[in-house]
């Protein structure tokens, strides 16, 4: 991931005001260490960190076409890059960057280009032939974006919200799928897929049709010039990415400079799921296996720095990221710069456990829909900024264009969880990579039931973070909490704790505002709330709080209560968690 920061029309060429830009984008330097650009036209200004992962030697930016009429600064990969080369036989590159097609390709088309790029990406182009710039956010947002605008009619553009926060009078989230056009002075929507609508598809499942869609989703992701690896967690979604990559690895170009074997990255609590089952699938695929242990204390202690790198108070992404950012800095002084991970299939294929109580496929099937819009502002967001905040970039498969494409045709009757047909979550992509002549992995990694990361990096990680937060937070405060933050008020002490620290480093109303609200349970979004009336009641986004489905947490608890005590005192200390404890551990038909 890099760092883009552009100023466009702010009626100031002067020099102070270049020195401004440039303050500002050192604010980004940790998305992209390797190289600083500026470009000023006039009132115009483009600024860029890059982290180098194609062509490090000569793909600085900003970019250019032939006469340098045309200027762009990028955040992303394009992964159809030299196809597109290929089709522009009349223009030559200055670079190999993936990225110097952009330019070329508005020379040629315009506007409308955009749909041409195959990839996750941010960037803006000014023509300087008439002052007109555009900009523009790729399909689902894996790249983070963000618009303002200054009291003097200028229009700021920054990959994070701290390149604009504190000079422009409104910023807000730039949408996925969408451009920016000056000559337009509004957004408009690129990207609007026949799955965009809700409409419910109708295609038969085919299972080899899906696992080739999503082989060939992770094939193109293995493009890079530097050492790579992949995020194993050792369920099914980092498992399916660590051994279609470990299979298609040799013969590569990114094989020939660094070796066949793949390297692989978990982290977690002393004796977590996570932990214990990357191990296995590792030492099954043969990967040089990296495991790296934090402690409840370490992940507190980096609370304050997660919240600035990431940007948000939503207390799960707040949970997942700083086990994440952890990791990031340890795979980073490995000298890895880049890594495949498994963030989306959840959304795609109703994989959270809390659609086990989908009421029909229709309802199933507009849910996925709201959770893959959504993703820019949770699972999108958690990876890119937590593993940029040490320019260490994430590539996520499962949220290909491709892909999505032929995973969201699916009758999703499909997708629905039927236990009685021994069904789990998720089954459909399981099915598809079910082969039992040449397995993929062992069967149960395969069928292993959903964890979410912030859980199974290791449960009392939840636990300590409400413990810490009742620390900081009394209840005096809490009986306030509508008073002091009227917007999306926090309902828990531990929202309230990472509420503080938010508006601490992005105080602004524009800034709150970037920040999705609203009850959820399980990592549901509020509208799926009312499939179950028991979940008002127990409004967490822990996917424990999916009560009497999650399994593990269940068995878990229980081994917990009985630990230590007397058979008499076992169901006494059962009953006590079941009240008072987190949620999930209480069984109910």
């Amino acid at each position: 991931m890099c760092g883009i920061l552009a100023v466009l029309g702010c009626s100031d060429d002067s020099q102070a005001k270049r020195v401004r830009v440039l303050e500002l984008s050192r604010r980004l330097k940790h998305r992209g260490p390797d190289w600083s650009g500026i470009y000023q036209h006039g009132d115009f200004y483009l600024a860029h960190q890059r982290l180098a992962i194609i062509d490090p030697a000569s793909g600085d930016q900003p970019l250019f076409n032939e006469d340098k009429a045309i200027v762009v600064t990028v955040n992303g990969e394009i992964y159809n890059h030299e196809d597109l080369r290929k089709s522009l036989p009349n223009h030559k590159f200055r670079t190999g960057s993936d990225c110097d097609v952009i330019a070329h390709l508005y020379e040629e088309y315009g506007e409308n280009f955009v749909e041409m790029l195959d990839g996750m990406f941010s960037f803006v182009l000014l023509d300087t032939r008439d002052n007109s710039f555009i900009a523009s956010r790729d399909a689902i947002g894996i790249t983070s974006l963000y618009i303002g605008w200054g009291l003097d009619g200028s229009v700021w553009i920054s990959s994070e919200l701290k390149g604009l926060n504190d000079d422009c009078e409104h910023f807000e989230c730039f949408p996925p799928g969408h451009l920016y056009s000056s000559k337009l002075g509004g957004f408009k929507q690129w990207y609007n897929p026949p799955w965009f609508s809700e409409a419910i598809p109708s295609a038969p499942y085919d299972p080899l049709a899906l696992r080739y869609a999503f082989e060939n989703a992770v094939i193109k992701r293995l493009m890079t010039d530097v050492p790579f690896g992949v995020l194993l967690s050792g369920g099914l979604d980092s498992s399916l990415v660590a051994a279609i990559t470990a299979r298609h690895l040799a013969g590569t170009k990114a094989a020939k400079h660094w070796g066949a074997q793949l390297h692989s990255f978990c982290v977690g609590l002393e004796g977590s799921p996570d932990l214990k089952a990357a191990k296995e699938v590792a030492d099954y695929l043969g990967t040089v296996h990296h495991e790296f242990h934090f402690t409840v204390q370490d992940g507190i202690d980096a609370i304050e720095d997660v919240i600035y790198h990431i940007e948000t108070y939503d207390v799960t992404t707040i949970r997942a990221s700083t086990p994440m950012f952890l990791m990031a800095r340890k795979i980073k002084s490995l000298g890895v710069k880049m890594v495949i991970s498994g963030e989306g299939a959840d959304e795609i294929f109703g994989g959270y456990l809390y659609f086990h109580k989908a009421p029909n496929k229709e309802e199933f099937h507009r849910e996925t829909c709201r959770k893959i819009k959504a993703l820019h502002q949770y699972d999108c967001l958690r990876a890119n900024k937590s593993t940029s905040a040490w320019g260490l970039e994430a590539r996520v498969p499962f949220l290909d264009k491709e892909f999505i494409n032929v995973a969201m045709s699916i009758d999703p009757e499909w997708k629905m969880i039927k236990p009685e047909e021994k069904r789990i979550e998720k089954w459909v992509l399981r099915r598809a990579f079910d082969d039992e002549e040449r397995p993929y992995l062992p069967k149960h990694i395969l069928y292993r039931q959903k964890e979410q990361f912030s859980d199974g990096v290791g449960y009392s990680w939840i636990d300590g973070l409400k413990a810490h937060a009742e620390t900081h937070v009394n209840d005096k405060m809490m009986q306030n909490a509508a008073h002091i933050f009227p917007h999306n008020t926090p309902k828990t002490k531990e929202a309230y704790y990472y509420r503080m620290i938010f508006e601490r480093f992005f105080p602004q109303n524009s800034a709150r505002l970037t920040v999705p609200g609203g009850a959820s349970v399980a990592c549901s979004t509020a509208k799926a709330i009312e499939w179950d009336a028991a979940w008002a009641n127990n409004l967490d986004p822990s996917g424990r709080a999916a009560l009497g489905v999650h399994l593990s947490a269940y068995e878990e608890k229980i081994a917990s209560a009985t630990a230590g005590f007397e058979p008499p005192k076992i169901i006494d200390n059962i009953a006590r968690m079941m009240e008072v404890s987190s949620p999930g551990v209480a069984i109910r038909s």
